[in-house]
Order: C-alpha cells, then sequence, then structure tokens
C-alpha cells in the first residue's frame, strides 16, 4: 500500500479531516531537511507534525530501533504513544521513563520497537544496560526541548546524542522561541519553521477579566465565579499544593464537582485526577502550575487564576490553555486587594462581577467506571465497550471516554446508567475473567497518618 493512501487512512484514525498550515509545512521540511527546529505553541498538533514524516520514514524489513524520541516527562511520552497508537501503523511503539518498571521496559525491548519514546534519565540507563541496539537509529526527535533544558537533562542528553552515531536526522521541537541550541545536539543551522503567534496574535483571541473577592479567603469568590460560567468546565490554578487540596475539598462539599493535581501525588492518583477530567466526570480541574504545560486535556473556555504565579512566563503558559490555535478563552485573575501586585498584569482589564451567583452548576453527564484489568490482562477498548453494551446493555451514547492502562482501566458512562450497568454485569465475565468494576474513587486528600 503506497504512504499517501496509508496518509489519509491515518488521518482517518485519528479522526481528523485534513492538517492544519504548521503540520503540512513541518512534514515537508523534516521528510527534506535534517536538521529542523520547530517552534509552535503548546496544543497546535506539533506531535502529529513530527510523527506523519516518521512514519513515512520507517523501513519495514529493519527490526531494532528507527526512530528515538526523548521528551522531559512521562506524561508527555505517554501523550505522543497514544497519539501513534490512534494511528494504526504496523509499527511498535513503546515509551520509558523513570518511575516505570525497568524489568517490564526491558522486556518491551527485547522485542524491539521501531519508535521509541523516552525520557533522558531513563533511556540513559537503557543504552547503559545495552538493552536495544543503537546502529539503526536514524532520526532523532527532541520534543518540549525548551523544559528539557530547563529541568536541567544536558549531562543525559549529551551522553545519548554522543551514543547515536549513524543519525542523519534531527529534530527539535519547542513551544517558546528563544532557546539556545547546545553543541551536543549537533543541530547546526537548522531550518526554523515559526509558528510561535506572536502577542498580538495571541491576545486577540484570550480575553482577560478580574473578579474582585471582598475576603481575603478568595474561596467565596471562586465558588460564585464557577457558578456564573454555564457549567462549562474550567481548570484552575494556585501556587501551593495544600491549597489545590484544599479548594477542591470546599467545593465538593458545596457540591460542585472538582478534583486537584499537582506533583506530591503519587502517579495513579494524578492520573486517576486527569482521567475524571479529561472524561468529563469532573469538571473543574484545581492545579498548580504543574499543569499548565504538556498535559493531554482538552482545550478549556475558561481558566481562572486563584492566585497569580511570580513570573510573567508561568502566567502565559497557565493562559496557553485556552484560546488555542483560533478558539476563544477567557482568563480570570481573582484578587483581594491586599495582595501584591505583579508587575506583568494591567489591572486595568475588564472587572467581571459575580455575586449574585450562586447556582450550582450542572453535575456531569458522566461517572467514571473503574476496571481492575488493562492492557497487560489482554484487554482493550473493544472488550470494554462490547462487555459494556452487551452483557451491560449499555446504548451507543451512554459510554464516553475509555482509557486504557497497563493493569487498570477507566470508562466514562452517562451518571444514570451507572447503577443498572453495575447490577447486571455484577456476575459477568469479560474475555473469560472476572474483573472487579466499580465507581472509580475520588481523588480525596490522604488524611495525615
Amino acid at each position: 500500500m503506497n504512504k499517501k493512501h496509508h496518509s489519509n487512512n491515518i488521518l482517518l484514525n485519528l479522526g481528523i479531516k485534513s492538517l492544519n498550515e504548521m503540520q503540512e509545512v513541518a512534514q515537508d521540511v523534516i521528510l527534506n531537511d535534517n536538521n529542523v527546529l520547530l517552534l509552535s505553541p503548546t496544543g497546535s498538533g506539533k506531535t502529529l507534525a513530527f510523527l506523519l514524516p516518521i512514519f513515512e520514514m520507517l523501513q519495514p524489513e529493519i527490526l531494532s530501533v528507527q526512530c528515538l524520541i526523548l521528551v522531559p516527562s512521562r506524561e508527555l511520552g505517554l501523550q505522543i504513544e497514544q497519539v501513534w497508537k490512534k494511528m494504526g501503523t504496523d509499527y511498535k511503539v513503546n515509551v520509558c521513563y523513570g518511575g516505570h518498571s525497568i524489568d517490564t521496559e526491558i522486556k518491551n525491548l527485547s522485542n524491539p520497537p521501531a519508535v521509541l519514546i523516552g525520557t533522558p534519565g531513563r533511556i540513559a540507563d537503557h543504552i547503559d544496560r545495552g538493552t536495544f541496539r543503537l546502529d539503526k537509529i536514524q532520526t532523532l526527535i527532541l520534543d518540549e526541548f525548551d523544559k528539557s533544558l530547563q529541568l536541567g537533562f544536558h549531562e543525559q542528553m549529551s551522553f545519548i546524542i554522543g551514543k547515536l552515531s549513524k543519525l542523519n536526522k534531527r529534530v527539535l521541537v519547542s513551544a517558546t522561541s528563544d532557546i539556545e541550541i547546545p553543541k551536543y545536539t549537533r543541530v547546526v543551522n537548522p531550518t526554523i519553521l515559526d509558528f510561535i503567534p506572536t502577542e498580538e496574535e495571541q491576545e486577540s483571541n484570550l480575553a482577560t477579566k478580574m473578579v474582585v473577592s471582598k475576603e481575603k479567603d478568595k474561596l467565596g469568590s471562586l465558588f460564585n465565579l464557577i457558578c456564573s460560567l454555564k457549567s462549562q468546565q474550567a481548570i484552575v490554578f494556585c501556587n501551593h499544593r495544600d491549597a489545590a487540596e484544599r479548594i477542591s475539598d470546599t467545593l465538593n462539599e458545596k457540591g460542585i464537582y472538582a478534583t486537584y493535581y499537582h506533583g506530591g501525588m503519587d502517579q495513579d492518583e494524578r492520573e486517576r485526577s486527569l482521567i475524571q477530567f479529561r472524561n468529563g466526570s469532573m469538571s473543574y480541574l484545581i492545579t498548580t502550575d504543574l499543569a499548565a504545560r504538556g498535559l493531554d486535556i482538552p482545550e478549556m473556555k475558561h481558566v481562572i487564576h486563584y492566585h497569580l504565579p511570580l513570573k510573567e512566563d508561568e502566567f502565559t503558559h497557565r493562559n496557553g490553555r485556552t484560546a488555542r490555535m483560533l478558539a476563544s478563552g477567557t482568563a480570570y485573575v481573582i484578587a483581594h486587594e491586599s495582595e501584591k501586585k505583579m508587575d506583568y498584569l494591567d489591572y486595568g482589564m475588564e472587572l467581571f462581577n459575580v455575586e449574585n451567583s450562586n447556582a450550582l452548576p450542572k453535575p456531569p453527564e458522566f461517572q467514571t467506571i473503574y476496571i481492575s484489568g488493562g492492557k497487560k490482562n489482554k484487554l482493550n477498548k473493544i472488550d470494554i465497550v462490547g462487555f459494556f453494551s452487551q452483557k451491560g446493555k449499555l446504548e451507543k451514547g451512554d459510554l464516553g471516554l475509555i482509557e486504557v492502562k497497563d493493569f487498570i482501566s477507566f470508562a466514562a458512562v452517562k451518571f444514570n446508567k451507572v447503577k443498572d450497568l453495575l447490577h447486571a454485569i455484577k456476575d459477568e465475565k469479560m474475555k473469560g475473567k472476572k474483573f472487579k468494576i466499580e465507581v472509580a474513587r475520588k481523588v480525596i486528600k490522604k488524611e495525615e497518618e
């Protein structure tokens, strides 16, 4: 089958009608030039912009790793892996990152993927152990390269690149334009594709509004603001982990479906929080700056700054969660007069009065169902859909987003169908095996032991 035809299939699999301008240009340039610097904002579809040309360059007869993609965080790695899998190519992909079982990874690599994604520390570790061959790796992608530099992965990246003697293509991808390219990348005079919108373009789609809080504790104002958003989802940024938990807990007590996300949570809890937000069973994500970049969450109409960040670029990154590409969005700043004024903010912005809003947002349509099996138990989405519709009597529209992890899975089910579903499948087996299936726990604060 020729590749062009296949590319159309890939778009079909991804549910995309056509590529955007940046993806078109990037695909061409990456195929034809050996050193490329792609600058494009978060959420603009960069992942596909480099995965499509990679697919065209892969050679089916080579049975070891052909392309290495280095990423600063496991979240980003998993996100790229998802996109590759959705593309539906015949090529294997694996992702390696710290905190993931090294034995599982070594086993995965013993049948080598064509595309290997990983964080610099973990990939360097695998190279040290010699778990995969390097002599067929021709393409290197450094995604969110600006962030890898910021996180100080110089040594590992330099070590890895030094070992890749057969490289003939290097692509650096960044969401910020003023990056210095270190010598060790061996990227010399790259072709630069700059798709970062100018501040004027960016700001024309983003409205900023101020909500003035009369109380020093801004929870009441946040509650009223959420009540005024016509039940649409929002992401709320604050500066401290404990604040994220306190705000989330208080909103829940008042009948608002919120969950929190921060760096102090363990991996499973973070994952669960994001899944519940992504699939719409939690309407509000209360988070620290950890969620300002590289997270796989849908485009937001509303970003709320409960606290303002100290630096302007963090403010910009948070706002990058909305008004992406051509959509419009609003950033709300909740302010109390006692707070220190930030010099990057224009305090003459439009005031947004929320005092009289107190009608609760509509509860989410979906609830998240937890299933005690995943990929490693040979379960996939199709199995879950089939089981829930045949044995659980669900109609087509009753099932939302389904996410299958290694050992567990989550499915969004219409709220009013959950009870009947759980009752109908309680003694049934899926693929001949009995799994524990129940309403997923909310992520709640662990009480101090």
